[in-house]
């Protein structure tokens, strides 16, 4: 799983960096004819996105049970099962439920910015939707990059408590003091882009293997 995590991090680095600004802004163009097009069904134009965001959040979510079963492994069962009810409840309702307000807020920006009337109140809820329709885009953006480098902290910390030997070779940099959880983290993080870029590398040449082959 963290090794997954790594590698869907570096590939989304590697598509932004292999890729020249003609190639995204013909993507993009499309993207735009494509929403203006009421015959074009975007869930089918944007399968293969969404099935790789789903599986991120698999990977993820089966993380969380396994972090949590080793945290409660002592428990007895009624306790293990309650515990995993409570951390299930709270992703769902909290975590992910949080991602699909993100998700709905530029129609929620959309909606409030074309209500009519001329009350005070319903003024400053059209300046409330033009203000998150404004900053919409650029939220996103952001969380993009935070995502990103989530999963580079995430899955390298999930390798190096889990491998020794990195475990130990991060030890080793992470000086004493108020610094040392940082650098620690870093150095996790440079450990999940290593990783990342070594499986890439590895299923990037399965996949010339297989085009070869089946060629």
């Amino acid at each position: 799983g963290g090794a997954f995590l790594c590698f869907e991090g570096v590939e989304k680095l590697a598509h932004k960096f292999l890729h020249s600004k003609e190639e995204e802004h013909k993507h993009h163009a499309e993207l735009v004819e494509a929403v203006a097009d009421e015959n074009v069904d975007l869930v089918v134009r944007e399968k293969d996105k969404i099935k790789g965001a789903v599986r991120t959040d698999f990977i993820l979510s089966a993380e969380i049970i396994v972090i949590t079963l080793g945290t409660v492994a002592a428990a007895d069962f009624t306790r293990q099962v309650a515990v995993l009810v409570a951390i299930a409840i709270v992703m769902t309702v909290g975590v992910y439920g949080l991602v699909a307000g993100i998700v709905k807020l530029d129609d929620a920006g959309l909606y409030l910015s074309q209500l009519q009337g001329d009350r005070p109140t319903r003024r400053a809820k059209r300046a409330l939707g033009r203000g998150i329709l404004v900053a919409a885009p650029w939220l996103m953006k952001f969380l993009s990059i935070a995502g990103t480098a989530a999963m580079f902290l995430v899955g390298g910390g999930i390798l190096v408590h889990a491998v020794p030997f990195l475990h130990h070779a991060v030890v080793a940099v992470t000086p004493a003091g108020g610094w040392g959880s940082a650098v620690g983290m870093l150095a996790e993080g440079g450990v999940g882009v290593l990783v990342g870029i070594a499986v890439l590398a590895v299923v990037m040449g399965v996949n010339k293997m297989r085009g070869a082959v089946s060629a």
